[in-house]
């Protein structure tokens, strides 16, 4: 991701995207359960993951959400944004090693408030894993 950027709520328009590339490592989701305390075997333990339906470990689904909140916080809108609401459909299970490509798009915009409704999706390849939608308060622009 390059460099934070505040979009604030005058300048945002229906239909602006950001999108962005993470890697799911081993480290990555041991630090995710560290932090969460969520050591569900089924995302740290390889041979009890190998007898689950996914036959390997998989990241959480919220370390998966999670590069949805980096999106908001630091590029659409942005530093200072603050969230309301967060709706999440998991759809597919992430596994350690792949690539998430995660892309927020402004639907709607709401005087009232600075607030932004925004579309969410993460995706592995060509299948979809995340959807979602969440509610910001944006930054006014300064007078």
């Amino acid at each position: 991701m390059s460099e934070m950027q505040t979009t604030y709520f005058e300048d945002l328009a229906v239909g602006m995207r950001e999108t962005t590339r993470n890697e799911v490592t081993k480290e990555k989701v041991a630090a995710f359960a560290e932090i969460s305390g969520d050591h569900n075997p089924i995302h740290l333990d390889d041979a009890y993951a190998a007898t689950t339906t996914f036959g390997a470990c998989i990241a959480h689904g919220v370390f998966t959400a999670s590069f949805v909140s980096a999106i908001i916080a630091t590029r659409l809108p942005g530093p200072g944004s603050i969230y309301i609401s967060q709706t999440l459909s998991f759809r597919a299970p992430v596994m350690v090693g792949a690539t998430v490509e995660t892309t927020i798009e402004v639907l709607e915009l709401i005087e009232r408030g600075r607030r932004v409704k925004l579309k969410c999706e993460c995706r592995v390849d060509d299948k979809v894993v995340l959807t979602g939608e969440a509610e910001v308060k944006a930054t006014a622009k300064p007078a």
